[in-house]
């Protein structure tokens, strides 16, 4: 649970905030609560030790920012966004990865964490683009991203290895603009 004071930015409904460590305990009840969600396009850390070598990377590693899309009336962590593979210099894009918890699924706080991160993106990490690959069959990531303002960009067969196969993706983006100064 987090107090307003360490939300990156606010939105009506959610903040959003970093990874520390001593969130492990409800990331990993949540995980565990929202298996049937998550599966068979997301696996993210159940356990406390996956859990910390999880945040660990996305707090110390500088290619990737991590970030928790907490509920503001209670704190409660209702998903995850995680800006991977960030590169500077004069291609400065990140490549999303996201997960929502089953209590908050279905009820636009995703919506609402995706918009505060992709203005964090581009405002105070300095990007200027924003991907997100999507397995075909994914429609609730794929309507998540088109509400964000994505575009597609193509398909990329046999693209990441998932769930002990190699799945194709829709290639999602968006980029800064005046529109979203």
């Amino acid at each position: 649970m987090s107090d307003h004071a360490s939300y990156l930015a606010e939105g009506p409904r959610v903040g959003i905030r970093h990874f520390t460590h001593a969130d492990s305990a409800e990331f990993t009840a949540r995980t565990r609560e929202s298996q049937d969600l998550h599966r068979p396009w997301l696996f993210p850390p159940s356990g406390d030790d996956a859990y910390r070598a999880y945040a660990r990377v996305l707090i110390e590693d500088p290619t990737k920012a991590g970030f928790l899309v907490c509920e503001r009336d209670s704190g409660a962590i209702g998903g995850f966004i995680n800006i991977n593979n960030i590169v500077r210099s004069a291609f400065r894009c990140g490549a999303l990865g996201y997960g929502a918890f089953a209590h908050a699924a279905g009820r636009g706080l995703m919506s609402e964490g995706l918009d505060l991160v992709t203005a964090y993106a581009f405002g105070a990490l300095d990007l200027h683009r924003l991907e997100a690959n999507i397995q075909p069959g994914n429609a609730a990531s794929i309507a998540l991203v088109r509400r964000g303002g994505f575009r597609l960009e193509g398909f990329s067969p046999d693209f990441l290895f998932i769930d002990g196969a190699w799945r194709d993706h829709e290639r999602w983006a968006v980029t800064a603009g005046p529109e979203r100064s």
